[in-house]
């Protein structure tokens, strides 16, 4: 596989139709090789429109739903950014291109290790990779310009929007299948405002359990 061809043409028939349009968005889908964050099973997959399985319940989402939340924080080049569920690092790598730094937060020791790699490999520097459980949030409130949550919770938690300055942004994915939304949390001098972006699905984050139902 010629992976330049089909990485152009990745972005220019999934990711522009997708309305993601910002530069320096599409300059990261295009710098960053994502078939070397590919399992190796999964190589030839590294492009198309699909989950790619990471292990441990864990997925590369689809590249068109990776751009779209990413350019959906509008991230500028002075931004903070939190990332929970670094995955195989792939997202990771792609917002370290247009921010400052990008902390992330991997529950799954074993996936954190080949993220670890994977970037490294990759020669990304501006990256603080952190093991832990961040569906609660993750450092003290006001540390972050935006943040980032790769799987799904049936609903973003407080403890996560806290981690936003005044005017900082959150995308995540939110709801039940087959019905989930990706989200939009923008915190304001007066409270968090939500609004919906679009449809997708994705695995639930580790520990963010669903409220119990209630069974007559």
């Amino acid at each position: 596989m010629d992976f330049e061809v089909a990485r152009a043409n990745m972005i220019e028939q999934q990711i522009r139709p997708w309305n993601v349009l910002e530069i320096q968005t599409l300059e990261a889908l295009a710098a960053v090789r994502r078939e070397d964050f590919v399992p190796p099973a999964y190589r030839d997959l590294a492009f198309a429109d699909v989950q790619i399985p990471l292990g441990g319940g864990e997925v590369m989402l689809e590249p068109k739903v990776s751009a779209r939340m990413m350019e959906a924080l509008h991230l500028g080049a002075g931004d903070r950014v939190l990332e929970i569920g670094t995955g195989s690092g792939y997202l990771t790598a792609l917002l370290s291109r247009v921010c400052a730094h990008v902390t992330s937060v991997e529950i799954n020791p074993e996936l954190l290790g080949q993220a670890r790699r994977n970037l490294g490999m990759a020669g990304i520097a501006n990256v603080t990779l952190e093991e832990g459980d961040g569906h609660n949030g993750y450092g003290a409130p006001g540390s972050y310009d935006a943040i980032l949550v790769s799987g799904s919770m049936a609903r973003i938690s407080d403890g996560l929007t806290r981690g936003l300055v005044t005017g900082g942004r959150l995308v995540g994915i939110e709801g039940f299948d087959p019905a989930m939304q990706a989200v939009l949390y923008l915190r304001t001098s007066s409270g968090v405002d939500r609004r919906t972006l679009f449809e997708t699905s994705a695995p639930r984050l580790k520990n963010a359990e669903d409220a119990a139902e209630f069974i007559f």
